[in-house]
């Protein structure tokens, strides 16, 4: 792992959360997962993002899943929590959190209890910042209902307020619009199956699901996208690609869930008020899964 890598660079996993059957956090396992990323040669993590339910986790719960995944993290792994809020106040929080508890950046949605006009959003990172731990912003608009436009992008790294973007619009044309805007924000892969194009439009990152099922080939396929070698890259791609686009499904916690359970990992059931797949669709998932172990994709 190069030692020049920004903290918010490479393959960053947006971690999800094990539950026991009683649907407490089980601390134990993902402590375990943590671990492994590591050792599977990702850069990172970010617990407390929409894969890691954070919606439906106290502050307690949230405060106790970045100590667990700091407590495991070795020496030059990133630990970026995922600080979403409703309130600029509440984001603020996670952050200090986040920085005391040893963290190196935080991934920051915008205010979503409303659809917040620019000012509202500015204000919010403008918070968040003031931490003083390099904040990446989370771009949902699909969720959010926030659109975080190049323009507005632009303002935001300008103000010093983002370093960053996990970009999950899905329309990579503006990928490049951003690159003109704002040359000196770090894009971030922030769908699971548009890591070849937003890589080929200069990513530095990706925020990512899948990673947690087949690490290796997620790997391979990242590092092969960003040099631009196509050769590598889009055979690896088309492979992937049945269960890399169930990340920008609505169903993605469940299926990456499901994912690992196939392939020996810790994955679970959800919290309330997410269900588990419905029969038809936990077919189409588990046989595009099933397709890629049993092809020996690790």
């Amino acid at each position: 792992m190069s030692e020049t890598r920004k903290p918010w660079h490479g393959v960053i996993v947006a971690t999800s959360l094990p539950f026991h059957d009683d649907l407490s956090v089980d601390f134990g396992a993902y402590g375990e997962s943590v671990a492994h990323l590591a050792e599977q040669g990702m850069h990172g993590v970010a617990p407390n993002g929409s894969l890691g339910e954070y919606q439906t986790l106290t502050y307690e719960e949230r405060d106790r899943v970045v100590e667990t995944a700091v407590a495991h993290a070795p020496a030059g792994f990133t630990v970026m929590p995922g600080v979403g809020a409703y309130g600029g106040e509440e984001a603020r929080r996670h952050a200090q959190f986040a920085k005391d508890a040893g963290c190196q950046a935080v991934m920051c949605l915008p205010p979503n209890a409303y659809r917040a006009d620019d000012r509202a959003v500015l204000e919010h990172f403008e918070a968040v910042a003031s931490v003083g731990l390099p904040v990446t912003a989370y771009n949902n608009p699909i969720d959010t209902k926030v659109d975080l436009r190049p323009d507005l992008l632009a303002k935001l790294h300008a103000e010093g307020f983002v370093v960053g973007v996990k970009e999950f619009s899905g329309d990579v044309r503006r990928c490049y619009e951003i690159s003109e805007l704002a040359p000196g924000l770090d894009l971030m892969i922030g769908t699971d199956d548009t890591v070849l194009e937003v890589a080929l439009a200069g990513a530095k990152g990706w925020v990512a699901g899948y990673p947690q099922v087949f690490p290796r080939a997620c790997l391979a396929l990242y590092e092969a996208s960003v040099r631009g070698d196509l050769d590598t890259a889009l055979p690896l791609y088309r492979r992937l690609h049945p269960v890399l686009r169930w990340d920008s499904k609505t169903e993605f916690v469940q299926a990456i869930k499901l994912g690992q359970e196939m392939t020996g990992r810790r994955g679970g059931g959800c919290r309330p008020p997410r269900q588990p797949l419905d029969p038809q669709t936990e077919a189409v998932v588990r046989a595009a899964t099933q397709a890629l172990i049993d092809a020996g994709v690790n």
